[in-house]
């Protein structure tokens, strides 16, 4: 059947279950009117707008999960998908898509007892294959896990999904979507204004430096100027003054 070891890890054809397009039926004639053969291919894809009227979760698919858990190798190697879209409304459905291959694709290598398990888990999340899915985007990467933490991302997703499948229109749904390559991410917001903040020029701080001095004797040299102007001068700051004349008239103290 083509199909590959569980434990490989690869992507969308390892995921892919045997027999997913089964019960086709024999190819029509080619006497058979185009048209016919369009609405036969629709028909056997599935419901195009992916809506519920009644809701297929019944109330114990956390019983029928724990049971085969319970008889399932803890260890058994399953693929599930490292880099899908963490999307709220989207996601539940897109998770029990992938799960419900893998249903399908063991109960093929299951044992008897095993199978029966296997198919009650199946039938809670059946639903999915009613839904017109696009085929698995490249971009989509498998990591090798257990089947535990499979059946119990199963049991989580249907848990969130129960309560809002019925009446919902899933049709924005029906084409998986990968999270964004880290590599084609724009810089987080402080690096990138950081890249765009020249830094300071070094020679506009040396000349600060130099003119400072000058900014701060300014006052002072004004404030000499205007003392010049009155009678009893103070000296400037640096000014060399002749020391102060004798009056003639100033008679010598005897000793």
């Amino acid at each position: 059947m083509g199909q590959r070891d569980p434990g490989t890890g690869q992507q969308a054809q390892e995921a892919e279950p045997p027999g997913e397009m089964g019960g086709d039926g024999d190819a029509p004639g080619e006497d058979t009117p185009l048209l016919l053969l369009l609405l036969l291919s629709l028909e056997a894809r599935g419901t195009l707008n992916c809506s519920f009227e009644h809701n297929p979760i019944t109330s114990n698919f956390a019983f029928k999960i724990r049971n085969l858990s319970d008889h399932m190798l803890q260890d058994y190697p399953v693929t599930v998908a490292s880099n899908l879209q963490e999307e709220e409304f989207c996601g539940p459905l897109w998770r029990l898509f992938l799960a419900q291959r893998w249903m399908e694709r063991l109960k093929t290598v299951a044992g008897s007892k095993i199978q029966g398990l296997l198919e009650q888990v199946n039938t809670e999340i059946h639903f999915v294959t009613l839904c017109d899915f696009q085929p698995l985007p490249s971009c989509l990467r498998f990591v090798q896990t257990n089947i535990s933490h499979l059946l119990q991302d199963t049991s989580e997703q249907l848990r969130a999904l129960k309560p809002r499948i019925t009446g919902q229109n899933f049709s924005q749904c029906l084409e998986l979507e990968c999270q964004p390559d880290p590599s084609t991410l724009p810089p987080p917001r402080s690096e990138a204004l950081e890249a765009t903040v020249p830094p300071t020029p070094q020679p506009f701080l040396l000349l600060l430096l130099l003119l400072l001095p000058m900014v701060l004797l300014l006052p002072a040299v004004a404030w000499c100027q205007h003392q010049r102007r009155t009678r009893w001068r103070t000296p400037c700051p640096g000014e060399q003054v002749p020391p102060a004349s004798i009056p003639q008239d100033v008679l010598l103290v005897d000793h």
